[in-house]
């Protein structure tokens, strides 16, 4: 499966309902049919928050919601993008000129720039194909299900066969990762990955370095919701998330120095347990006994890693980092060796199938959860209220997914309470609510393992 290019699948457009509205849509703006449509779906991650960027595995799902482009070819040296949502409004842009992306305006478009330049420079491309875009998103944004990344993934599997360019869906994947920080998000690749290596029916552990996916079995009678806070987070345009980021590296260099290995030459925490060949409870153990809980300040950091401060500042952090004083460390460090540890748990259990496989595996989602929150602190008051509603209305694990700080929570329900546990969760967390009221129908559902990216063709 590695190695293969994402598929092409020829499908009857007007049987499909929201392919034959994006045509439809397409043709209204255009006066011409679209040639080819891309597809690239969201994620929502089982188990494995905020570690892909440390080096460990993640074990996510593709949802079935997506982004979805229609795209056609021509020669008149433009990519004009439009988006079905009237809130995100059409950009041009000359294939002649070079891409410029802005990372303190992190627009909607600016996304699909970041795959089409991604392609651009894989393939040493000078001049882009003219294409007329039009842009349906399902997945709903800044909730932690990966609307941006999905929209980098689609453009720049719509760049690559607009342009007649052939790749692997890996080679794909890592190219996708790569492209997306020039908005300034310094992510791990677990989102890319999952968008093009899905399958329909199963989870993925998702291993980096080299990047390769298993197939992960999920029981027989649980289901998974979703269910969206209603608070958005947008990555790129806080720097909380790059703010971990930088926590995590410089952790890493710290437990280096302290081992006696070379601090330049570790940047993941999962470098620091290969380099040592110790297992994931010894980290933990030596975590505890080298860090302390209080926060770092720079001063400090520096001493111990004997960098000056314009050293720290320029090696260290990153661009919307350079304003922070103080570092939690230990939490930092702790959660991510515990979470990792998870992740291959959570992986056994689905495995090994013991006959309390559900109650283990949302064991672990719960732990997960308290570790996020408590540790990693990325949680927030309405992600908490609503995984505790979770918990009380009938779901054997809950925990947030994504980035955090607002968006989604994902629960694993038995699947004979998935009906009480929907009506108990409306009841308790968005019916009271007005504006999440108005929001619920795009908010709680249930979702099945889905299929990767692909483009489609008309029959």
């Amino acid at each position: 499966m590695a190695m293969t290019n994402p598929p092409k699948i020829k499908t009857a457009i007007a049987a499909d309902e929201r392919l034959n509205n994006l045509k439809s849509a397409f043709e209204a703006k255009y006066g011409e049919s679209p040639l080819f449509y891309a597809r690239a779906p969201g994620r929502v991650n089982l188990i494995g928050e905020h570690i892909d960027y440390c080096g460990y595995s993640v074990l996510p799902m593709a949802i079935e919601q997506s982004i979805l482009v229609a795209v056609t070819v021509n020669t008149s040296g433009t990519i004009q993008l439009a988006n079905t949502t009237p809130q995100y409004k059409d950009f041009t842009v000359s294939c002649s000129e070079d891409i410029a992306i802005d990372k303190d305006n992190p627009k909607w478009h600016y996304y699909f720039l970041c795959g089409v330049k991604g392609i651009q420079e894989k393939f040493g491309i000078t001049r882009l194909s003219g294409m007329l875009c039009v842009v349906d998103g399902s997945i709903p944004p800044s909730s932690g299900l990966s609307s941006s990344s999905a929209l980098v993934c689609c453009a720049g599997l719509a760049t690559m066969e607009a342009n007649q360019k052939s790749i692997s869906k890996v080679a794909l994947a890592e190219i996708c990762a790569k492209c997306e920080r020039y908005i300034g998000t310094e992510g791990g690749g677990m989102d890319q990955s999952i968008s093009f290596l899905a399958e329909k029916g199963t989870a993925k552990l998702i291993e980096f370095q080299p990047l390769r996916a298993t197939d992960v079995k999920l029981p027989d009678g649980a289901m998974f919701v979703i269910s969206n806070c209603c608070v958005e987070m947008n990555k790129a345009a806080s720097s909380h998330f790059n703010i971990r980021v930088v926590e995590c590296r410089i952790a890493t260099k710290m437990l280096a120095q302290v081992k006696g290995l070379d601090p330049s030459s570790v940047m993941k925490l999962a470098e620091v347990q290969k380099a040592l060949n110790t297992s994931l409870e010894e980290m933990l153990a030596l975590v505890d006994k080298v860090l302390h809980p209080e926060p770092y300040s720079r001063e400090e950091i520096c001493k111990v890693l004997c960098v000056t401060s314009e050293q720290f500042s320029t090696e260290l952090l990153s661009a919307n980092t350079q304003h922070v004083t103080h570092f939690k460390l230990h939490q930092r460090a702790k959660h991510v060796y515990g979470e990792a540890a998870r992740v291959l748990q959570f992986k056994t259990v689905c495995d090994s199938k013991p006959a309390e496989s559900i109650q283990l595996l949302g064991e672990l989602m719960n732990q997960s959860h308290a570790s996020c929150r408590d540790l990693y602190e990325c949680s927030c008051p309405e992600l908490d209220q609503l995984v505790d509603i979770c918990l009380k209305s009938g779901a054997v694990g809950s925990r947030l997914t994504g980035a955090g700080w607002g968006g989604c929570a994902v629960s694993m329900v038995p699947s004979e309470k998935v009906e009480s546990f929907l009506q108990a969760v409306r009841a308790a967390y968005y019916l009271p609510d007005a504006r999440r009221a108005a929001m619920e129908k795009q908010s709680l559902f249930v979702t099945k393992p889905g299929g990767g990216a692909a483009i489609f063709l008309e029959e």
